[in-house]
């Protein structure tokens, strides 16, 4: 029995994801989430063979999420679905720990192959993904430095605070989600300014959506 935790924040998403995966009788999904912090806590707490992750979340972006997986439940494989489409973006995924990658406009067709493929700790890159970035990857290309300033550069609780940031949370909110102290955010956003070389929640913004950590 292969068990699937399915996390995406559309409930339309996440019922059709489950009406794929099961019509195989030797799969279950084994738990849902609809933001990235959920995802984390149910695969420590669950470790499902796969899990499906949405990058576009709430709270704690599904890269972000795939990072903490990867760590925590290292024998968990992470399938990313996305209708984001891009190279750098693919990079990423790959960087984080996640075993595939499928763009949503191709799930109707290749979901259940790419769940077997990475419960079989195998790899599967959505069709429409370029080869030569996959083997570029592999071959070493993502460990060379990347123009400017990339997420790459921030902390894990540095990059949770710049999506929490630029989807409109307040310091003191942002204090009260994670159970730290308002100073504690403070400095944390001023190290993202210092880091980035921004100089403005605006320009925090843009780069949360250039990095797939909210949608715009």
């Amino acid at each position: 029995m292969v068990r699937i935790l399915v996390a995406d924040d559309h409930e339309v998403v996440r019922r059709g994801v489950r009406g794929l995966v099961e019509s195989r009788p030797d799969w279950i999904v084994c738990g849902e989430a609809t933001n990235g912090r959920e995802a984390v806590e149910q695969a420590g707490r669950l470790a499902p063979d796969v899990v499906i992750l949405d990058i576009a979340m709430p709270e704690l972006n599904g890269l972000e999420a795939a990072r903490r997986i990867h760590k925590a439940v290292p024998k968990t494989e992470v399938l990313i679905l996305t209708m984001h489409r891009s190279e750098e973006l693919v990079r990423q995924v790959l960087a984080a720990g996640a075993r595939g990658y499928l763009l949503k406009s191709d799930a109707g067709r290749d979901l259940l192959a790419a769940v077997d493929a990475v419960a079989g700790h195998r790899s599967f890159f959505t069709p429409r993904v370029g080869e030569q970035v996959v083997r570029g990857y592999l071959a070493g290309d993502a460990a060379s430095p990347v123009r400017g300033h990339t997420e790459r550069e921030l902390t894990g609780r540095e990059r949770e605070i710049v999506q929490l940031l630029a989807e409109g949370k307040s310091n003191k909110e942002i204090a009260t989600r994670l159970g730290i102290q308002t100073k504690t955010v403070e400095t944390h956003r001023a190290n993202i300014m210092r880091k980035l070389g921004h100089h403005g929640l605006s320009d925090l913004v843009r780069y949360a959506i250039r990095n797939r950590l909210v949608e715009p």
